[in-house]
C-alpha cells in the first residue's frame, strides 16, 4: 500500500522537474535570442527531452514563452508581495531594495527577457500587468498612502516611487554589461552586492525619510 502511495508522488516529482528543465532551458534561448530567434527543437536539445515531450507539457512555442514570463513574474513580484502596511516603512522599502537586489544578481536572464518584452510593447503578456500586475501596484501604492497619511514617510506618488525602486534595481541586471565596464565589477561579487544595497538603500531612504 506504501508503495501505491508514493508512486504518484515520484511521478509528480519527475514530472514538475521535466518540466522546469524545459522552462529553464527556454529562458537561457529567449533571454538571448527573443521569441523569434529561439526554435522548441534548440529548447527540447537544451533540456534533454524530445520535441514530442516538450510539446505535451508547452503546445506551442508561444505558450511556453508565456509560461517563461509568468514564471519570471512570480519571482519577480515577491518582494512586491511582502510589503505590508503593518511593517515599520523605511525598513520595510530597504528590505524590498535588498530583496529586488538579490532577485537581479539570482536572475538576471530573467529580467533581461522581461525587459525586452517590455521593450516590444508585452504583446504576449499585456493581460497579466493589466489584470494581475496592476492590482498588486495597485494595492502595495495604498500601503504607501497609508504611511504617508500617518506621516511615517515624506509625501511622494506611490506609483512613481515604485517604478523608481523598478528601474534601479534592475538596472544591474538588465545593464549588467554595462556595469561591470565600468566598475569591473557586478552584482555576484559579494562585496559590490553589499555596496550596491547599501548605496541605493540610502539615496532611496534619504529622499523618503520624514523632516
Amino acid at each position: 500500500m506504501k508503495s501505491a502511495e508514493k508512486a504518484p508522488t515520484r511521478r509528480s516529482r519527475a514530472v514538475a522537474a521535466k518540466r522546469q528543465a524545459i522552462l529553464a532551458a527556454a529562458l537561457e534561448f529567449f533571454s538571448q535570442f527573443g521569441i523569434h530567434g529561439t526554435s522548441l527543437d534548440q529548447v527540447a536539445e537544451r533540456a534533454d527531452v524530445s520535441k514530442t515531450n516538450l510539446l505535451y507539457y508547452f503546445p506551442s512555442k508561444e505558450a511556453l514563452y508565456i509560461a517563461v514570463l509568468k514564471d519570471i513574474l512570480d519571482v519577480w513580484l515577491a518582494p512586491l508581495r511582502a510589503m505590508r502596511d503593518d511593517l515599520q516603512p523605511l525598513e520595510a522599502i530597504e528590505e524590498y531594495i535588498r530583496m529586488k537586489l538579490e532577485v537581479s544578481r539570482d536572475h538576471p536572464q530573467a529580467s533581461r527577457l522581461f525587459c525586452l518584452e517590455m521593450l516590444q510593447g508585452a504583446p504576449l503578456l499585456k493581460g497579466e500587468l493589466e489584470g494581475d500586475l496592476k492590482a498588486l501596484v495597485e494595492e502595495k501604492s495604498a500601503v504607501i498612502e497609508g504611511w504617508i497619511a500617518q506621516g511615517r514617510l515624506a509625501p511622494v506618488e506611490p506609483h512613481h516611487l515604485i517604478f523608481m525602486l523598478w528601474a534601479t534595481t534592475q538596472h544591474y541586471a538588465d545593464f549588467a554589461t554595462q556595469v561591470e565596464a565600468i566598475t569591473g565589477q557586478n552584482l555576484s561579487d559579494p562585496v559590490f552586492f553589499h555596496k550596491t544595497v547599501e548605496n541605493v538603500q540610502r539615496m532611496v531612504i534619504e529622499g523618503i525619510r520624514v523632516r
